[in-house]
């Protein structure tokens, strides 16, 4: 089952090192996180993964405690959560997650996206079938022993395990096994850097470097977009 999780790197785009959208996609979820589960993260564990993810980007405490409080406040935005679905050039199936105060906006400004670099935004459901939406935790390879850790972790609902490029653990579990692997990470004192659902695609395109660097171009456009939480796509 362990193999190993490598990221598709390129050096024309700086896709999600941008530490201020980092910030605004995190304070989006947990102005979500609260809207649904309340302030207390102890009992809210929607909340509780937001402010991990929040300590894996190196967000201050003091903003992540704002963003909960204004979360709170009779100025709070709403957020509703949208999933679009097309394709990017060459037939690369693509699924935008956004969280927006105005859908109007947004879809035209995802259409847009599409339409400028080549793309088609499609129906619901026109490439869903395509991913797999599972639990991926991020986690501090501390001399853990990948073999040993699977056997513990296959009851939690473990269905990937593997190292990524800079050596830490992936882990990956349905999206209905997402809180008892959570649990178990923390019942054994296993430190996490990042729990985050995540798309993960059943097939993938390999494509050559001028068709990748086209399809790449329109997944930068689209995360750059305000808002857009994030991108996942089936290119290789």
């Amino acid at each position: 089952m362990g193999r190993i999780f490598e990221v598709r790197k390129h050096t024309m785009f700086a896709r999600w090192d941008r530490m201020a959208k980092q910030f605004t996609r995190i304070g989006k979820e947990i102005a979500i996180a609260v809207k649904a589960g309340g302030p207390d993260p102890d009992n809210n564990p929607a909340l509780r993964r937001c402010v991990l993810n929040a300590k894996g980007v190196n967000m201050p405490k003091d903003r992540v405690e704002a963003a909960i409080k204004r979360a709170m406040g009779k100025d709070k935005t709403d957020y509703e959560e949208v999933v679009y679905e097309g394709y990017a050039p060459h037939g690369v199936a693509v699924m935008v997650e956004t969280a927006t105060d105005n859908p109007t906006r947004t879809v035209a400004n995802v259409r847009m996206h599409f339409n400028k670099l080549g793309g088609s935004l499609g129906n619901s459901g026109s490439v869903g079938f395509l991913f797999n939406r599972m639990g991926e935790f991020k986690v501090k390879n501390e001399g853990q022993n990948l073999e040993e850790l699977e056997l513990e972790l296959i009851d939690a609902g473990l269905e990937e395990i593997g190292e990524d490029s800079e050596g830490n653990i992936i882990i990956r579990t349905p999206f209905t096994e997402f809180g008892n692997m959570s649990k178990a990470l923390e019942d054994r004192n296993i430190q996490t850097i990042s729990a985050e659902l995540k798309r993960i695609p059943t097939t993938t395109t390999e494509l050559n470097e001028e068709q990748a660097k086209e399809v790449l171009e329109l997944i930068d456009r689209l995360e750059q977009d305000d808002d857009v939480q994030q991108v996942f796509h089936t290119l290789k």
